[in-house]
């Protein structure tokens, strides 16, 4: 029967990829089963061998009658291995949990139905093994333990199926409820970002680096370029294998053995994740969901340390719970989650933690790359329990109100959506004025309408601010806005343009300013800088440098175009700097380079004035040094 049930591809063949994974105690059949089922050994280490335990993943697959071929993962069951259970828990869609007939639940039968309950797997088949070994009567009780026992996780109401084996008695009913299972659970979707967090890596010789894993997010080929997330190492695709077959695609939803070139195995690490492009980015703090299981033997504190498990990394961490001071067992709520070392994390990815050796919790990641936020704040619930189970549009919403002005392509991933499906919504949200585009049709970035509310808030409030400190300066700098808006020139560019479409605030040659603003004199300032500037008129050339004017009124003529400050002293009429400058130029076409001595001469002034016309002209790049003259540029 076992190589009927094996590995041969059925005629009907459906290009569905589903992964069933295993659960359960120590010793109660598991990898016998697989073996059974499929014809696989997936025990593949000498000491797995030699102790009759699996302490490592191993893999087999299995073709259905429907077409569909499944890969099966197994798990360990020892306490001491339950961190490679952990992992290859992961990616699963459908359970088998294996309680054998003579022991029944056990306490590592219920972690594991924790862990499965944790990674929201609720699709499962409850396989009592070892049924020769035990009379009816008996059979009974424990097939009654079981089902009390899933009563209290997602695998709740699962089908419980009663099998041997050894002696091959309820394998064909349980290849059918495997088949039947599988049939109503959609495909992994395909959202154009291929993400394989790697479990395995080891070298073929000849072949070189390959690491494995289940796929998800996108379709990966061959000849593609890829990188490693977190160490951002490259590499090219040289062959895929689904199952020992050579495939020139891989889809969404499989199990993947990736031959890589211009890598080699010692740059790859259990825990790294295979990308194509740059959109995944390592977090050293993620904002989540979480929850203490119902067993826990303590609550999770706030700033509790704690081991991570999530795809296929392991790492420490701490906890920083946002709206409670601890989570008793069976309690959920908003947490931070800091990283010892940074680690890739995608929204809507499950983690696990444990402290020593207990299964305390776990949850979903829902924002990535967060920053620290404020604890016990009620917009941080609204934001997270938007993300969290929101609709499409407002996860949209709630992620940019964390990430600030956004593209699509940072946006989709935030949101776990394709990019089309993103740029979808997003339309319907500017019909609706719930977030704003800034920048060119080709280029946008969106804000939500509430971010951008803030953005207009800040730069209004800055500005009245402003030129209530400075009334004579023609407004703000530029450069000083973007710095308050806390935007990189990149987003500040075409929110100035929008900004200013909205006439919101007008932009000069170099500031910025609310529109209703003018610099005016009062009429003490104004009889002051006429007087200052006939102290200029008085001696065009060699104008006072002694004279005394407030600085802020000095800059206010400046920026009016009336003087020209070219040294911390000395301040020309514009008319006279224009004039000598106008002359400095024939000069040096005149006679090739231009001396101090001419300078002085044309204007019988001082070398004081002349050095600081003459280097002032070099800053505006009229004119450049050439030992002690100058030439034009």
């Amino acid at each position: 029967m076992a190589a009927l049930r094996n590995r041969q591809r059925p005629a009907l063949y459906d290009s569905r990829m589903y992964v069933i994974g295993t659960a359960g105690h120590v010793d109660h059949g598991k990898s016998t089963l697989i073996r059974s089922l499929s014809g696989i050994d997936p025990d593949r280490l000498h000491e797995e061998k030699e102790r009759g335990m699996t302490i490592e993943l191993g893999f087999a697959w299995l073709g259905l009658p429907s077409g569909l071929e499944v890969s099966i993962v197994d798990v360990p069951g020892h306490e001491r291995f339950i961190k490679n259970m952990l992992m290859g828990a992961g990616g699963v869609d459908l359970a088998m949990l294996i309680v054998a007939a003579d022991e029944g639940v056990m306490p590592q039968t219920r972690e594991h139905l924790a862990i499965l309950d944790l990674l929201r797997i609720e699709r499962g088949i409850a396989v009592i093994t070892k049924v020769d070994l035990v009379e009816e009567e008996w059979l009974e009780l424990v097939v009654a333990d079981v089902e009390e026992a899933l009563e209290s996780y997602s695998l709740a109401g699962s089908k419980v199926v009663a099998v041997s084996a050894e002696k091959d008695i309820g394998l064909d009913q349980l290849i059918h409820d495997l088949d039947e299972e599988l049939a109503n659970v959609p495909p992994r979707p395909d959202l154009g970002r291929p993400r394989l967090p790697v479990d395995r890596s080891f070298t073929m010789s000849g072949f070189g680096a390959v690491v494995t894993g289940t796929l998800s997010g996108g379709i990966l080929r061959t000849g593609q370029q890829v990188n490693l997330v977190p160490s951002g190492r490259q590499a090219r695709i040289r062959g895929l294998q689904s199952h020992k077959e050579a495939v020139e695609e891989a889809m969404p939803g499989s199990r993947v053995a990736v031959n890589l070139s211009g890598i080699e195995r010692h740059e790859i690490e259990r825990g790294d994740v295979l990308v194509t492009g740059r959109w995944l980015k390592s977090s050293t703090a993620f904002d989540c969901s979480i929850r203490t299981i119902n067993d826990s033997p303590r609550p999770i504190r706030h700033n509790h340390r704690v081991t991570l498990y999530t795809g296929t990394s392991e790492t420490p961490a701490v906890v920083r719970l946002l709206d409670q001071n601890a989570l008793p067992p069976g309690e959920s709520g908003w947490a931070q989650i800091r990283l010892d070392t940074p680690v890739p994390v995608v929204k809507g990815d499950y983690f696990v933690i444990r402290d020593t050796v207990t299964t305390l919790g776990g949850g979903q990641a829902l924002a990535p790359n967060a920053p620290r936020p404020r604890r016990f704040h009620e917009p941080t619930a609204q934001r997270l329990a938007s993300l969290e189970s929101g609709a499409e549009s407002e996860i949209l919403i709630a992620a940019l109100d964390s990430l600030g002005p956004a593209a699509v392509a940072e946006l989709a991933p935030a949101a776990n959506l394709s990019e089309a499906r993103t740029a979808a919504i997003l339309d319907e949200l500017l019909n609706r004025n719930e977030v704003v585009a800034i920048g060119e049709k080709s280029a946008l970035e969106y804000f939500s309408a509430t971010g951008w509310a803030k953005v207009v808030a800040t730069a209004s409030n800055d500005l009245a601010e402003y030129h209530r400190t400075y009334p004579l300066r023609e407004g703000m700098p530029r450069e000083e806005l973007r710095n308050r808006l806390n935007m990189n020139a990149a987003e500040f560019n075409p929110a100035l343009a929008r900004l200013v479409a909205d006439r919101v605030l007008s932009e000069g040659q170099v500031s910025v300013r609310l529109p209703a603003h003018s610099a005016k004199l009062s009429p003490t300032q104004q009889r002051r800088a006429d007087e200052y500037l006939a102290l200029l008129a008085s001696n065009l050339y060699s104008p006072p440098s002694d004279a005394t004017i407030d600085q802020e009124l000095l800059q206010a003529l400046a920026a009016q175009g009336r003087v020209v400050r070219v040294s911390e002293d000395v301040v020309f009429l514009k008319s006279a700097y224009e004039e000598m400058a106008e002359k400095v130029v024939q000069l040096a076409k005149q006679h090739g380079e231009v001396t101090i001595s001419h300078v002085r001469e044309a204007f019988s002034t001082s070398r004081k004035y002349t050095l600081a016309l003459l280097e002032h002209m070099d800053r505006q790049q009229i004119t450049r040094r050439s030992g002690d003259n100058r030439v034009l540029r």
